[in-house]
């Protein structure tokens, strides 16, 4: 099997992602658009796709205008019926393939918050967010659900948090991904935007039992994984 990432900058990778990939024998490749040589796969190459964050937006196609093509890909993927897992950005970049819009938020939220799940219990081949949860984010845009999607879990500051089109494509707008040292180096890189307020915590809280933390979000990101490497074939 092979996945296929998307990354948009050198400082944000897999994180707990890659240790899952090599457990369950993937082949991994890369897309780093941040490259001069980056190049595209072709479709029927990759089994499992997983779009990262970046500092960008999606509508930047002027300044970064391999969003264009990246945009179509990430649809062609989806149209597969293949897994795909977007992540900050990522979730972004799928939303906006699918036809949704993209655009500045009234907060951003940087830091650890808790999300709450959207519950869909009932109904079958859906990834519930079953309990409350604090997890790290650093976004400043939200998106409009994509046509037939599910909405999963919000959060106080941001309402699209989650979503879900069919059992093979999921964004998350928050980070489940994190290690200490993919935190460690986020914050080094845009530092700049850690301006206290109601949704952005100041560097020191951030890293406060930062070990827990990570620790926790890792069990729900090896969780989501297993639920995409599992159920695509039912969409």
């Amino acid at each position: 099997m092979r996945a296929h990432a998307f990354l948009h900058v050198a400082f944000e990778g897999l994180g707990t992602i890659a240790s899952w990939l090599d457990e369950r024998g993937y082949e991994v490749t890369y897309t780093r658009f941040y490259e001069p040589d980056a190049s595209l796969p072709q479709c029927e190459e990759v089994d499992l796709l997983i779009v990262m964050g970046g500092p960008m937006s999606v509508n930047d196609e002027a300044e970064f205008p391999w969003l264009v093509a990246e945009k179509a890909w990430i649809r062609s993927m989806i149209q597969s019926k293949k897994p795909v897992l977007g992540i900050c950005l990522g979730a972004q970049l799928i939303a906006n393939a699918l036809g949704s819009k993209v655009y500045p938020h009234r907060e951003k939220e940087i830091g650890w918050f808790p999300i709450v799940p959207v519950s869909y219990e009932a109904q079958k081949g859906v990834f519930g967010f079953s309990l409350l949860l604090e997890v790290f984010h650093w976004h400043g845009e939200t998106f409009d659900l994509p046509p037939h999607a599910l909405w999963l879990a919000k959060s106080e500051a941001c309402a699209h948090q989650a979503f879900q089109v069919g059992t093979n494509v999921i964004g998350l707008q928050f980070h489940l991904e994190m290690t200490e040292k993919a935190i460690a180096s986020i914050v080094e890189n845009c530092r700049n935007e850690l301006v206290p307020s109601r949704y952005v915590q100041s560097e020191e809280a951030i890293v406060l039992k930062i070990k827990e933390r990570t620790q926790r979000t890792e069990v729900l990101m090896r969780t989501l994984l297993e639920y995409l490497h599992v159920n695509p074939q039912a969409s």
